[in-house]
């Protein structure tokens, strides 16, 4: 009668059917939004992303309280009709026809839950389709009537009352029994009790009119109204209700409804959250995804470092000091992965600027303000690669004019800092001292090209091609451009070694991480595993490690770094002050109107960086005092060994805690003595074909392996290794597909064969309560 398949009305019908039919696929087939929860590296949850506070709770999840609950107040006779409860829609039919509209619903709890989803779930970002399914006409109720029919065929009853507690609201941001449970009683929906259970289902009806909080008599009212609608139907004895009746409300003070986003997080983990959630982004996930999709993304933080940092970092500058940040990143080498550990800063992740609080992503963006003299690093390290060893010796005279460089048209001239004494020394001992002339002599010897894309191999890639002059990304299109790589190039900026442009204090961190893992490369990753709701791992694209310069080069080269903290070195008081006493290869560095200095360290086991730079809108110089303060656009006393050094140790002295003293590693005679090796070509940039020519003229076998990148296709994105390899060796191209895909979901193992027999029902159902 409802649905006639022919004549007049069978088109219509027809095509009406078509369309719940595409609706009913949808109930079976697509989730509704959940909870993505951000943890630590142990599992232990520091943030969450959602559109809706919804976790899903399976059939056996859910307490009997609650089924009994609902049905007794929603649906009476939902384990007895088939989707519909024909006697209620013809009554509410009459009802409505004697009123002249919509008066009644007679709506089983299959039919809401088709009304929720399409409400909650299809049309959640959308008034529009939220309106239209909640129209109080006779064809959205027949459609509701149509699907409701469908879904008792495909599903069977306790699979329809879940997965409607899943979808409906209960007030207060929380989606679902399990939110709701967790919000108002700070538990579980399998732990729910009579008195709880109730309230819950009582707030279906209307989740704003009876929020206990805002409204506890309104809400006791009604909780005590579905108990005895409990008892009516005996679903519970009259002593289980009588007692439910007695019990107070017992809402949780505060209300345990858990924050959405990564101000959320803290003030130690928001910025990594932030990290995380950049990193994904880039990795194909869309912001969407992530607040619906109800992943569980373990990252690599580290609880113990990270705070050890945060307290560091606030110790050096206290959090609401004007106009000056304090940042530290933390990574593990390795030579299959770089794992950012902590990302702090002296400031609290958050919106509140007068708290000392900002939502900028400090450790892991890049700062406006350079490293300084660490940069001297990537030119020493080209200069290794060049023939030089770090025992050879460099000139560092009192001043240095340049015959390559220019300022203008005139020669660029550079002198040393103060206390920096004139005079020949090796090119260890001048990564001590840190003499500028010494530095840029050096870069104009091996050429400031091979400086700046050694700097670019080694880690600053996001800093140096993926962004301008000024730190900010670079546009898809390049209309910012171009990239701070190649301005430094075209307009042939000696400055290059002293570090006086935009830094990243998290790859700073990973080019330590790089020299440390024996010259691999490999992306700071945030991410130790994904899992989508159903628990089946994601993966995800990142960028694959490489060997971006010879491995006796790298070990050379922190060996030649490792007097820094030593006597004469520039963060030597900083070291002596602490107590340090591990091995250490690091760099300290300052920027010439002192609105900048940082510092590089690695050990073995972690590889560090902290910036301290001049954050407000007016950037000044930074004084070194107790605590430090921001001292005129001309003035500042701060180096690279003072604040940021202090930090360092300060953080690391904890973070090495418990862990052995291991030695630097061992120098090769090639790179410690000097010498000439035969250099692979550079191919980086290049079309794969042109390329792999390149290659095997010089003598290379070259093999290729497609990844996906956002790189034009066929563009080689990294090549393994770079810098030194004898003529016969294998070239790995990694070859951009130029597509990054969305994260995909890997297929789970198969199951094992289902054993006969029936399944025992889960245990703890309260006395009183009866199986629905």
């Amino acid at each position: 009668m409802l649905f006639p398949v022919a004549g007049s009305l069978g088109v219509v019908s027809n095509r009406a059917g078509d369309a719940v039919n595409s609706i009913s696929a949808e109930l079976m087939t697509q989730d509704p939004p959940l909870v993505t929860t951000i943890t630590d590296r142990y599992g232990k949850p520091v943030a969450y992303l959602f559109d809706q506070n919804r976790t899903p709770a399976a059939p056996d999840q859910i307490a009997d309280t609650m089924k009994a609950a609902i049905v007794a107040i929603e649906d009476r006779r939902f384990f007895d009709h088939q989707g519909v409860d024909w006697a209620g829609t013809l009554r509410a039919a009459v009802t409505n026809q004697v009123s002249g509209g919509i008066a009644q619903g007679g709506s089983t709890l299959t039919q809401q839950y088709v009304k929720n989803y399409l409400v909650h779930v299809v049309a959640a970002n959308d008034p529009v389709k939220q309106a239209k399914a909640i129209e109080q006409t006779p064809a959205r109720k027949l459609r509701e009537i149509r699907i409701a029919l469908q879904l008792e065929k495909q599903l069977g009853k306790e699979e329809i009352l879940a997965r409607y507690l899943n979808v409906v609201p209960f007030g207060n941001q929380a989606y679902g029994v399990a939110a709701a449970a967790r919000t108002y009683f700070n538990t579980t929906p399998d732990k729910l009790t009579i008195a709880q259970a109730a309230l819950l289902a009582g707030m279906v009806n209307s989740p704003s009119a009876l929020n206990p909080e805002n409204n506890p008599g309104e809400a006791l009212t009604r909780r005590n109204l579905v108990i005895q609608a409990m008892e009516d139907q005996h679903r519970i004895t009259h002593q289980a209700a009588e007692d439910a009746r007695r019990a107070p409300l017992g809402l949780a003070h505060p209300l345990g409804s858990i924050p959405n986003g990564c101000v959320g997080a803290g003030p130690s983990d928001g910025f990594f959250c932030r990290y995380v959630t950049d990193y994904l982004e880039r990795a194909g996930f869309s912001e969407e995804q992530l607040k619906r999709g109800g992943y569980t993304i373990r990252t690599t933080l580290d609880p113990k470092a990270t705070g050890a940092a945060k307290q560091a970092a606030e110790r050096g500058v206290p959090k609401t000091t004007k106009g000056i940040a304090n940042v530290m990143s933390v990574v593990e080498p390795g030579r299959d992965k770089h794992r950012v550990r902590a990302l702090v800063a002296n400031r609290d992740f958050g919106n509140d600027a007068s708290k000392g609080q900002t939502a900028y992503a400090l450790p892991s963006g890049i700062a406006k303000f350079g490293a300084g003299s660490i940069y001297k690093v990537f030119t020493s390290a080209a200069a290794l690669e060049k023939g030089m060893g770090i025992y050879n010796t460099v000139q560092a005279p009192a001043t240095y004019s340049s015959t390559v460089f220019k300022n203008g048209t005139r020669p660029y001239t550079v002198g040393n800092a103060e206390g920096v004494s004139p005079g020949p020394r090796t090119l260890q001992k001048a990564l001590a001292t840190s003499p500028n002339t010494a530095f840029v002599a050096l870069e104009e010897r091996v050429g400031l090209a091979p400086t700046v894309d050694m700097a670019v191999r080694l880690g600053m890639r996001q800093t140096l091609v993926g962004a301008n002059a000024s730190g900010d990304p670079l546009s898809p299109n390049g209309a910012n451009g171009p990239s701070q790589a190649d301005l430094v190039k075209q307009r042939n900026i000696g400055a290059f070694t002293l570090g006086y442009a935009p830094t990243s204090p998290l790859e700073l961190s990973n080019v330590a991480a790089t020299l440390m893992s024996g010259g691999v490369w490999c992306p700071p990753t945030p991410i130790e595993q994904i899992q989508d709701r159903n628990g089946n791992p994601v993966s995800i694209t990142e960028d694959p490690c490489e060997q971006v310069v010879d491995k006796p080069l790298a070990d050379t080269l922190t060996v030649g770094m490792s007097q820094d903290d030593q006597a004469g070195g520039t963060a030597y008081a900083a070291a002596n002050g602490a107590g340090w006493n591990r091995p250490l290869a690091s760099k300290t560095g300052t920027t010439e109107a002192h609105q900048s200095a940082g510092f590089l360290g690695a050990t073995p086991q972690f590889a560090g960086a902290v910036l301290t730079f001049s954050d407000g809108t007016s950037p000044q110089g930074i004084c070194d005092s107790d605590p430090p303060r921001l001292c005129g656009a001309n003035g500042g006393n701060i180096y690279g060994g003072k604040v940021p050094a202090r930090t360092f140790f300060d953080a690391m002295k904890v973070i090495h805690e418990g862990l052995p003293v291991l030695p630097l590693p061992a120098t090769s005679d090639r790179y410690a003595n000097g010498g000439h090796d035969v250099q692979v070509p550079n191919v980086v940039g290049l079309d794969a074909g042109s390329a792999t020519d390149k290659l095997q003229k010089a003598g290379y076998k070259v093999e290729q392996r497609s990844v996906n990148s956002q790189r034009r296709q066929g563009t080689v994105t990294s090549q393994t290794p770079r810098g030194v390899a004898l003529p016969g060796e294998t070239v790995t191209l990694s070859v951009s597909t130029g597509y990054v895909p969305p994260p995909s979901v890997q297929p789970p193992p198969p199951k094992p064969p289902a054993q006969g027999g029936e399944q025992p029902r889960p245990p703890g159902i309260p006395p009183g309560v009866f199986p629905p």
